[in-house]
This record gives structure tokens, C-alpha cells and sequence, in this order.
């Protein structure tokens, strides 16, 4: 590994990040939004598993880069125009973090294992992209479930968690019961994943 180039390549996703204009506020102070996001993944991923690789540490910091400049309002409502969102915006991260590497010496072998990972390309199929997918749930569960459920009635908030659970591997899932969570999170979570184990 590399951890000049890796350092470079971290630093300039994070001063992209930076330029977020929604601000997230932390007992250090306020952050943009994104930046802290990428910091959180990062610190989600080296607990996880930290023997993780130069790929795989590049694609979850910059999973969300400038996620701010294509908002969803700018596709039509919608489940077509969330797909075509979500699509769209991978790409768009795989390629503004692909840009980054390759300024930063990374070959064109290195970028495209970066984008594949952004994209979350043979899911179920390959390692290093299901850690990221469990990353991902996992950093939602630990520092967004809470406020993004707190306007749903329980069952939907189960249903939510549900379908997170399942994006997870065994691995990732026993990582989300090891998560120190508020309390109303933590029993819904508990009825996801014991209704998860029935099915």
C-alpha cells in the first residue's frame, strides 16, 4: 500500500467535501455535511475491518463526493427517477474520485477497481463491495437512522430497517448489534432483524 498516494488521494476528497454547503454540527463544532460523512465511513471501515485495502479505504471515503451538486429534486418524482438518481450519481462519484487518483499517480487498473466499488458492481459477489454496502448501513444505522425515522410510525420504521438488513452480510449484521444506538432504534432494530431470522 502505498500511503503517500493513499493520504493524497483521502486529502483531496476531503477538501472536495469540504465545499458542502449543509453544515452537520458535532461536539467539535460544525462540519460540512459531506466531509464528515466521508470521515465517518472511513472510521466505520477501520474498525470493521481493518486490514481493508488501498481500494477499498479510497472507495468508502469517497462513496458520497460532491453528493450535494445533483440533488434528487433535479429528477422527476418518482421510483424511475430515484433509479436513475442513484445510478447517475455513482457514476458521478466513481468519476470525480477516479479523477482524483489518477492526478495523484494511480493507474488506470487502480481507478476502475475504485469505480466498481463505488458502484457497488457484483454485490453479492464480491468482497470488498459487500463491505462497503455494510459500511454504508452501518454509518446510517450509527449516525442517521435515529433522525430519519423520528416522522415514521413503527412499522414503518421496521420495514426501513428490514431492507437495510438486508443489503448487510452476517458480518455486517453482527457489527449493527454491537452498535450503541438510541433506545427507540435499538428495539426497532431488534424486531427488523428477528423478523429477518423467521423469513
Amino acid at each position: 500500500m502505498d500511503s503517500t498516494r493513499l493520504e493524497t488521494v483521502l486529502r483531496l476528497i476531503d477538501e472536495a467535501n469540504s465545499r458542502d454547503p449543509k453544515r452537520a454540527e458535532t461536539d467539535a463544532g460544525s462540519q460540512a455535511g459531506e466531509e464528515l460523512y466521508g470521515r465517518r465511513m472511513s472510521a466505520r471501515l477501520e474498525s470493521f475491518l481493518p486490514a481493508a485495502g488501498e481500494a477499498l479505504r479510497i472507495a468508502v471515503r469517497g462513496q458520497h463526493i460532491e453528493r450535494w451538486t445533483s440533488p434528487r429534486k433535479s429528477y422527476p418524482e418518482g421510483r424511475v427517477g430515484y433509479l436513475r438518481w442513484r445510478k447517475d450519481l455513482k457514476d458521478f462519484h466513481a468519476r470525480r474520485v477516479g479523477e482524483l487518483m489518477t492526478g495523484a499517480g494511480y493507474d488506470e487498473t487502480a481507478v476502475a477497481r475504485v469505480a466498481a466499488l463505488i458502484r457497488k458492481e457484483r454485490l453479492k459477489h464480491d468482497a470488498e463491495a459487500q463491505a462497503l454496502e455494510d459500511v454504508v448501513c452501518l454509518v446510517f444505522l450509527e449516525h442517521y437512522a435515529a433522525d430519519f425515522i423520528a416522522s415514521h410510525e413503527d412499522p414503518k420504521v421496521v420495514d426501513i430497517l428490514a431492507k437495510t438488513a438486508r443489503k448487510m452480510s452476517p458480518d455486517g449484521l453482527a457489527a449493527a448489534t454491537k452498535l450503541d444506538l438510541e433506545a427507540r432504534l435499538s428495539r426497532l432494530l431488534g424486531k427488523a432483524l428477528a423478523g429477518a431470522e423467521k423469513s
